[in-house]
């Protein structure tokens, strides 16, 4: 069996976590090496401890070309504006980039210095990565040689609102959102905000209207088909470990059918068995798809408000750390090495 050779630079976070444990299965990958500023000289299992005595990997701190050396792939694990850095390093060689940052996501500098840095590393490259959505650019993926794996509030929120913007139901909507997360969103590395103290009991508000994730959800609307968008985004910190939810409304489109719209939407996602759009009466819960890289869509719509309006209300929910990070990487990765986006990813969610 001819192998994919992967290496992983960033390999300590919990995404990196999730790449290995697909990775690990996989008798047609070869993991070379696994690069990291922690834990170096540790073995994987040490750092993360469901990886105990599966794998002699050790974390190794070397230059991002040793790194990426015979490798036919490499996945990039990494805060924003470290992976630029990084990925210039690597853009010269005969390897294929999965990027798991926000350092190629968006297309316009002026996004880009707005939401994540002052300054990017090289701004010349914005636009040159294929956007890593699956049910958005399939084929376009299959050939890349760059991939920027999407967001985790990007995914969850656009693709329950995919099917509406390819058929055109999205021209200057005005689309309100609240998203709730999980702490492992914010990363590996514990802060005043996140940790299990304050996080546990609560729910919190934060970045309203101002989260990183909304040019990147307009960008996706937008190559989908929709048009003059207004969104109003509220992300919500969750007492959650893992899980994400988004709750979307818009103003039902004009003489569109509650029947029509599910038949629009089941339709849209027919190719892409990891996402479920549910029956009438039964809502997404993010247990059923924890630890999953699946997605539950929920329809609903309001009775007719007095100016004869309806109001349409699509709920999603994923795994912010499989679907909404490694997860799709490795779709990514599946559609670039000839295989169906959704292979060897079938597993169910843990319930409860």
């Amino acid at each position: 069996m001819n192998k994919t050779k992967v290496s992983i630079i960033g390999g300590s976070g919990y995404l990196a976590a999730e790449l290995l444990r697909n990775l690990l299965s996989r008798e047609d990958v070869e993991i070379l090496r696994v690069s990291s500023k922690d834990h170096i000289g540790k073995n994987i299992g040490e750092v993360n401890r469901s990886f105990w005595g599966l794998s002699d990997i050790i974390l190794e701190d070397i230059p991002p070309r040793e790194c990426a050396a015979g490798a036919d792939i490499v996945f990039l694990a990494m805060p924003h504006v470290i992976t630029a850095r990084v990925a210039m390093e690597l853009f010269e060689l005969d390897v294929r980039i999965i990027d798991l940052s926000g350092d190629f996501r968006l297309k316009k500098l002026s996004d880009y210095t707005r939401y994540y840095a002052d300054q990017h590393p090289c701004p010349d490259r914005l636009g040159s990565f294929v956007y890593g959505m699956p049910e958005l650019h399939a084929q376009q993926i299959k050939t890349a040689k760059h991939v920027a794996n999407p967001g985790c509030f990007a995914t969850c929120i656009a693709t329950s609102l995919l099917p509406l913007a390819n058929a055109g139901h999205m021209r200057k909507s005005a689309v309100r959102i609240v998203a709730l997360t999980g702490s492992s969103g914010s990363g590996v590395h514990p802060q005043a905000g996140n940790h299990h103290a304050v996080r546990s009991n609560n729910l919190k508000a934060y970045k309203v209207f101002d989260h990183q994730h909304t040019p990147e959800i307009l960008q996706t609307l937008t190559s989908a088909g929709a048009g003059e968008v207004k969104l109003d985004f509220v992300p919500v910190s969750a007492p959650l470990s893992r899980g994400m939810m988004s709750i979307t409304q818009l103003d039902m489109p004009v003489g569109l059918s509650e029947d029509e719209l599910r038949e629009m939407y089941e339709a849209y996602y027919h190719d892409f068995p990891l996402i479920s759009v549910l029956p009438k009466g039964i809502a997404p819960e993010v247990v059923a798809i924890k630890n999953s890289a699946r997605i539950e869509i929920g329809i609903d719509i309001s009775e007719t408000h007095s100016d004869g309006s309806k109001t349409l209300c699509v709920t999603s929910v994923l795994d912010n750390l499989i679907k909404g990070g490694a997860g799709q990487a490795m779709q990514n990765f599946n559609l670039m090495t000839g295989h169906d986006n959704n292979y060897q990813l079938d597993s169910l969610g843990m319930w409860p």
